[in-house]
C-alpha cells in the first residue's frame, strides 16, 4: 500500500546515483559501534563514529528497535532428477510448512520431493499465497526453525560477494534479536553493543522494541518508473503493548521517538496508519508521507533506486538526503548492510 500526499510527482530516476562498487560494504566494522555516523540533522553534515550517539541524544529520548532474529534461511538440496535446488525461506507456517524463495533450473510440479542438505525432505505443496504467487509452499520432514538452525546458511543479500562465514553468523545479527523470522537484518541496529547500550541507559536514553521479520522482497527492485505502480511485499509485525506505553510516557515527557533503521520505521508507522498492532504490512512509504510517530531516524546507506532511498527521503526531505549521500560518497563511507550509519531528523 502506498501513502503519501501531495507533492512532486517522483519518478524512479529520481532515486537514482552513482555508487563507486568499492564502497560497498564486503564485512563488519571491526566492532560495532566503531562505525562512522553521519549527523545529518543540522545545515551542515558532520562526520562522526558511531559511538558518538549518546551525545547526540536527549535524556527522555526514546529509541526503539525492531528485535527480529535472522534465521538461517538459505538451504540447498536436489530435485529427484538430481538438479541442484536452492530455498530461501520467507516465513515458517504451522504443520511443518514453509513459504519459500525458489531457484532451481527448472520448476518441480507440484507432490515432488526434493532431498535437501542435511538428510531431510522438502515436499513441494505448490505456489504461495495464490495459485499464480511468487513463492513456492513446501512441507518439511521435520521441525524447521532447528533444520534451518542445523543445516541453513546466513541469507546474506546479494551484493555480498562471499559465503556466509562463523563471522556473518553473529555480525549479521543484533545483540538484542529475540524473535526468530527474518531472512535479512535490520542493519542499523547492528552498529549496538551492549557497551554502547550501558551508555545510553545511563545518560537516561530510554528503549522499546517492536517486531517486524524482514523478508527477501527489501531487496526487490522497483520496476516501474512510475514509483505508484510498484506493489511492496508484505512482511509480518508486531507492536507490543509495553512499547505503545513507552511512546506515549515519551510523548508526556517532551523526548523524541527515535527509530532504529527503516524496518522500525515501517512498524510504527503502519500501527499509526492502519491502527493494527499485528499483522502483515505492505506500507509503501514515499515523499509526502505524513509520519505520525518517528522524530529521528537512525539508518544505514540504501541502494540507488530503492523503496528505502524512497523512505528516507519522505523522513528527511528529498534534496536534503540526496545532498547528504553526495557527502557520504566524498567521503567514502561505507554502503549497504555492513556499512555506515547516518542520523536524520524530520523535514
Amino acid at each position: 500500500m502506498t501513502v503519501s500526499s501531495g507533492q512532486r510527482a517522483f519518478t524512479l530516476s529520481d532515486f537514482d546515483f552513482a555508487l563507486p562498487p568499492e564502497l560497498i560494504a564486503q564485512h563488519p566494522a571491526p566492532e560495532r559501534s566503531g562505525s562512522r555516523l553521519l549527523d545529518g540533522r543540522a545545515a551542515a553534515p558532520v562526520d562522526r563514529v558511531f559511538r558518538d550517539l549518546p551525545d547526540l541524544l536527549a535524556p527522555g529520548d526514546l529509541l526503539v528497535f525492531n528485535d527480529t532474529q535472522v534465521i538461517k534461511a538459505r538451504l540447498f538440496g536436489r530435485k529427484a532428477t538430481g538438479g541442484a535446488l536452492e530455498l530461501l525461506v520467507e516465513r515458517v507456517l504451522p504443520g511443518h510448512e514453509v513459504v519459500a524463495h525458489m531457484k532451481v533450473s527448472k520448476k518441480p510440479l507440484a507432490g515432488a520431493v526434493m532431498d535437501m542438505d542435511g538428510g531431510f525432505t522438502a515436499e513441494l505443496l505448490g505456489r504461495w499465497p495464490e495459485d499464480d504467487g511468487a513463492l513456492f509452499r513446501f512441507r518439511f520432514s521435520g521441525e524447521p526453525h532447528a533444520l534451518m538452525a542445523a543445516h541453513g546458511h546466513v541469507p546474506l543479500p546479494p551484493y555480498i560477494e562471499h559465503g556466509d562465514t562463523a563471522e556473518d553468523e553473529r555480525r549479521y545479527q543484533t545483540v538484542f534479536a529475540r524473535h526468530p523470522g527474518a531472512v535479512a537484518a535490520p542493519t542499523a541496529a547492528l552498529h549496538f553493543d551492549e557497551a554502547l547500550l550501558d551508555t545510553l541507559r545511563a545518560r537516561g536514553v530510554h528503549t522499546a522494541e517492536v517486531t517486524l521479520h524482514v523478508g527477501a522482497g527489501t531487496f526487490q527492485p522497483v520496476k516501474t518508473e512510475n514509483i505508484a505502480e510498484h506493489t511492496m511485499h508484505a512482511e509480518w509485525y508486531r507492536v507490543p503493548e509495553s512499547t505503545i506505553a513507552a511512546i506515549e510516557a515519551c510523548r508526556a515527557r517532551g523526548g523524541r521517538v527515535v527509530a532504529v533503521g527503516t524496518t522500525t520505521v515501517r512498524t510504527l508507522e503502519s500501527w499509526a496508519a492502519f491502527g493494527r498492532t499485528e499483522g502483515d504490512t505492505q506500507i509503501f512509504i514515499t515523499p509526502g508521507f505524513r509520519y505520525q510517530v518517528v522524530d529521528r531516524l537512525i539508518t544505514n546507506f540504501h541502494l540507488p533506486k530503492s523503496t528505502l532511498m524512497m523512505l528516507v527521503s519522505a523522513f528527511a526531505g528529498y534534496e536534503r538526503v540526496m545532498a547528504l549521500y553526495a557527502h557520504a560518497i566524498e567521503q567514502r563511507y561505507r554502503f549497504f548492510s555492513y556499512g555506515d550509519a547516518m542520523l536524520l531528523s524530520r523535514d
